[in-house]
């Protein structure tokens, strides 16, 4: 009985984390199948675990080569996995229960929430229906133009054109970064039919559903609506700025640093092109259209920002996410001030989702630093291309210097265990792990230590 009560009492947290453990076994598994790989060639378990977890976590580190060692079948596993994580296991849970009954249950809602970070229980059913309608157009859009580009531009037959518009459209969406080129996209660095596409379903998965949602709402208010409710949400407003900073800022950085090294093959056009393709990739998507094992420290150092920071809430994207880091600077602004209150666009921020924010922010860094020493004792890489691989797995982004297949076993099983922390979020594995939330019914003396 008392294990029965146990599962019972599992918070949604911990059932978003074991739903998300299941669909990795089930994809490694699949992996593992002797059609998930051309003929003459065999996966490990650690392969095909880490190849699962890579893409049910939207990162896109590989350790094989994803068009040379896959067959079609394991490519579409890959696929699938990708979608299943970008859209969540909740959420699709949800979207079947829908379909068979047209309703929620309360303990369905509240995993849903959970996974999507719904504001409100009741917004659940709304918000399962328009994940799954928004996410399939804006991949269907951008399916078809990359379809129709090589099919029209590289000669690629019919078939295969669909398949490649809608593997990278999905891929690009749910910001995974998985190519069907051994080279990702270096072969298409100055294409623009190629690159743009991909560079817009990014940023879009990057927003996160909330702000899409908001924005989609607000296209459909009549002139009056508008005046009638004129401000957006303090989220929105947040994601929308800090996400344009973050670009530009990653544009210009590449744009500088990169302009007489991996940049000078190209023409000025290309050179913007290759350059803002690269400064919106750190957003989390791992597709490169330039060798990052050629570009200066500087560079990658710049990137390891950019992907710690991450995308917006809600979302595909992986990071502490740019709310969490907007809201920091607020605070340090605000403590520097003297000010009693932390106020963003006139809005007064709880004190409780400012510990929220400083607890994200400080146990990525711990992952990121405790994981970065351990490989950089245990194998003969650099601290620059190691902290940068340990970025990218837990930021969840993909972009690699080209070590991931070559580390240790024990080196991929840590960016494993990165990948999937970085994609369940640190707060949801600390609610997950933790068992009981206890509140004191007194305070205790209140005594400050000195800082600084």
């Amino acid at each position: 009985m008392r294990r029965l009560a146990g599962r019972a009492s599992l918070s949604p947290a911990r059932v978003v984390a074991l739903s998300f453990s299941v669909a990795i076994v089930v994809g490694t598994a699949l992996l593992l199948l002797p059609t998930a790989v051309v003929p003459g060639r065999g996966t490990s378990v650690t392969e095909a675990l880490f190849t699962a977890t890579s893409a049910m976590c939207l990162t896109g580190l590989i350790v094989v080569d994803t068009p040379v060692h896959w067959s079609g079948f394991g490519e579409a596993v890959i696929l699938g996995l990708i979608q299943v994580g970008g859209l969540g296991i909740m959420t699709l849970a949800s979207m079947v229960g829908l379909m068979l009954a047209n309703r929620i249950g309360l303990k369905a809602r509240m995993n849903t929430a959970a996974e999507a970070r719904a504001a409100e229980l009741g917004d659940v059913r709304d918000v399962v229906i328009g994940v799954v309608r928004m996410s399939v157009l804006i991949e269907a859009v951008i399916a078809v133009t990359l379809a129709v580009r090589f099919a029209v531009g590289y000669d690629e037959p019919v078939s295969r054109a669909v398949w490649l518009g809608v593997f990278h459209s999905i891929s690009a969406f749910n910001n995974a970064g998985f190519a069907l080129y051994s080279d990702n996209m270096i072969s298409f660095a100055t294409d623009p039919w190629i690159c743009v596409p991909l560079m817009v379903a990014v940023i879009l998965g990057g927003l996160g559903f909330p702000v899409l949602f908001e924005v989609g709402r607000r296209l459909r208010q009549s002139p009056a609506q508008r005046r009638e409710r004129p401000r957006w949400s303090l989220h929105t407003r947040l994601t929308v700025h800090v996400t344009a900073i973050l670009l530009l800022a990653g544009f210009a950085a590449v744009l500088v640093l990169e302009w007489t090294r991996t940049l000078q093959p190209y023409g000025f056009g290309g050179k913007v092109l290759v350059a803002a393709f690269q400064g919106t990739m750190p957003r989390t998507a791992g597709f490169n259209s330039v060798d990052y094992a050629q570009m200066d420290e500087a560079t990658l150092l710049v990137t390891d920002v950019l992907m710690f920071i991450g995308g917006g809430s809600g979302g595909t994207a992986g990071g502490i996410k740019v709310t969490t880091f907007a809201l920091l600077v607020f605070v340090m602004i605000a403590e520097v001030r003297g000010e009693k209150s932390v106020t963003i666009f006139d809005r007064r921020v709880d004190t409780r989702v400012q510990r929220q924010a400083l607890a994200v922010a400080l146990i990525g860094i711990g992952l990121v630093m405790v994981s970065t020493i351990v490989l950089l004792a245990g194998t003969p890489f650099g601290l620059n291309v190691l902290l940068f691989e340990v970025t990218s797995a837990f930021a969840t982004v993909g972009l690699s210097t080209g070590i991931t297949a070559q580390l240790p076993e024990w080196g991929q099983w840590i960016l494993i265990l990165l990948m999937y922390l970085g994609r369940i979020g640190p707060i949801t594995m600390v609610s997950a792990l933790a068992a009981r939330q206890r509140g004191r019914r007194y305070d205790l003396p209140a005594e400050r230590p000195l800082i600084g």
